[in-house]
């Protein structure tokens, strides 16, 4: 990923963009274990970001995010600000799990090789298929149970017992979790850490604040 013209301000933006990446497959997690469905527009940016593994730029990944991740924003913003009451718990659990996840994904570099041509391989079906396909998502919720359930740290996912026991559900977790460490991985390697959440939170606040509302100054 070139970094041409690279700022700290930059630097804040494309940090709270991957981190509320991270934030909208927790709260789309939330979802459908809670209600069984989401609407697809919503998962879409998530899921394209998994086949963008070496864009020109940062933007390649999710475009406008003020649009395609209104979501994450809105609750990376809440967490920002210390509003507890404009996140649910489960949401914040999920997130911060998948940032653990990807810390211990990153010290195992056989599982990231399958990963890469796992995914690779699930290309191919998106592009035949669709990305938000049962068969493109059946193939990358696979690739999730195949590699990062057997880490020795696993995000437990509640809800409704009668959503969460049907594969098509099962399915779309899994896969919003893959996205999910997609987005904590470009997080860290954009410069994210986790003592962030704690000391840049108003930079995050601001940084969302104005990519909700498309006033960005790179």
């Amino acid at each position: 990923m070139k970094e041409n013209n690279y700022t700290p301000m930059t630097r804040n933006y494309e940090q709270a963009t991957a981190l509320a990446a991270v934030f909208q497959a927790a709260s789309l997690v939330e979802q459908l274990a809670r209600s069984g469905d989401i609407p697809e527009e919503t998962s879409q940016p998530l899921l394209e970001s998994l086949f963008c593994q070496n864009p020109d730029h940062f933007h390649d990944i999710y475009g406008d995010a003020s649009t395609r991740l209104t979501i994450g924003l809105k609750q990376l913003r809440a967490i920002a600000g210390k509003d507890p009451q404009g996140i649910s718990p489960d949401v914040t659990r999920y997130a911060l799990s998948l940032l653990h996840l990807e810390k211990k994904l990153s010290k195992a570099p056989e599982m990231l090789n399958t990963l890469g041509q796992g995914i690779h391989d699930a290309e191919r079906q998106a592009h035949h298929f669709g990305i938000t396909h049962e068969n493109t998502i059946a193939s990358l919720a696979g690739l999730y149970k195949q590699t990062l359930s057997n880490l020795s740290f696993r995000i437990r996912v509640t809800g409704n017992p009668s959503y969460l026991q049907t594969n098509h559900t099962a399915n779309r977790v899994r896969t919003l979790l893959l996205a999910g460490i997609r987005a904590a991985m470009l997080w860290r390697q954009v410069g994210g850490k986790r003592w962030h959440l704690l000391v840049n939170r108003g930079r995050y606040l601001k940084a969302c604040n104005e990519l909700l509302s498309g006033d960005v100054n790179r």
